[in-house]
């Protein structure tokens, strides 16, 4: 689709938006000449953002590959961001033909891709509006209620997401309404940036995205573990991308270089 078509859907195609850099990084064609600039600007200096992106990707396959493992069959990912290859439902069935998946996005073009991409798949996966800022609305969706069973375990999934999330925002309630509304057995994935490293790259990214459709609030190590109060994390707790539960070599030689922390906790 043009961008003057984006444009009379009433969508801002030279703002950038969050969902669209993190396409750009792992290759993707849905993004705009403002979110290839800003990207650009990012990858100047820390040209490990791409393969950071690639390894959050590969961490939520494990995560649910474990999950599902597990027995768990109803994942609820917030902030989905834009489709692209390994999709919750796709990894998910892998193991377990018979998950139900519900995503949640505010971003209007993430919605219309992926509504498109799952039209044929609406009785196990569904694709609602919704905004992690306001967790309750989430949970009260009539979509959400009617495809998962909060009586029975649920794995919520916020990969990437939380460090749009600012303080003013109060991330640690949003993850405790959302803790709160599972039953025991429930799983929370997340991954999450961090500023333990690479200064220069902090800089740059949260200044990049002071201009895009949400600000960058990257944290320690541990804030983010404080995020996972309520649960018993998984081994090995919460650690770099590429050093949770790997299956082939990624960053090894330096784990920091995926510039996120990560981790998967339990509610007992």
């Amino acid at each position: 689709m043009a961008d003057e078509e984006w444009t009379r859907r009433g969508i801002d195609v030279n703002t950038p938006s969050v969902a669209r850099l993190y396409d750009y990084y792992l290759g993707g064609k849905d993004n705009f000449a403002s979110d290839r600039a800003a990207a650009e600007e990012i990858l100047a200096v820390a040209p490990e953002v791409r393969a950071a992106a690639r390894e959050n990707r590969a961490f939520l396959g494990r995560a649910v590959r474990f999950l599902a493992g597990q027995g768990i069959r109803q994942f609820l990912d917030i902030g989905t961001g834009l489709p692209t290859q390994g999709n919750v439902h796709e990894v998910a069935r892998e193991t377990a033909p018979d998950s139900r998946v519900a995503y949640v996005d505010n971003d209007p073009i993430v919605l219309t891709h992926a509504r498109a991409l799952l039209q044929e798949d609406r009785h196990q996966v569904i694709v609602t509006p919704g905004d992690l800022r306001t967790p309750e609305g989430i949970l009260k969706s009539p979509e959400i209620q009617d495809h998962l069973d909060f009586s029975r375990p649920v794995a919520v999934l916020l990969v990437a997401v939380m460090h749009f999330i600012t303080e003013a925002d109060d991330p640690r309630r949003i993850v405790a309404t959302l803790r709160d509304a599972l039953p025991s057995g429930s799983h929370l994935v997340l991954s999450h940036g961090t500023s333990d490293s690479r200064v220069e790259a902090v800089d740059k990214g949260t200044s990049v995205y002071k201009r895009a459709n949400s600000p960058l609030v990257l944290r320690t190590r541990q804030e983010i573990t404080e995020l996972f109060d309520g649960f018993d994390l998984a081994e090995p707790g919460v650690v770099w991308l590429p050093e949770w539960r790997p299956e082939e070599p990624g960053l090894h030689e330096d784990p920091s270089r995926s510039l996120i922390l990560c981790g998967v906790g339990r509610k007992p």
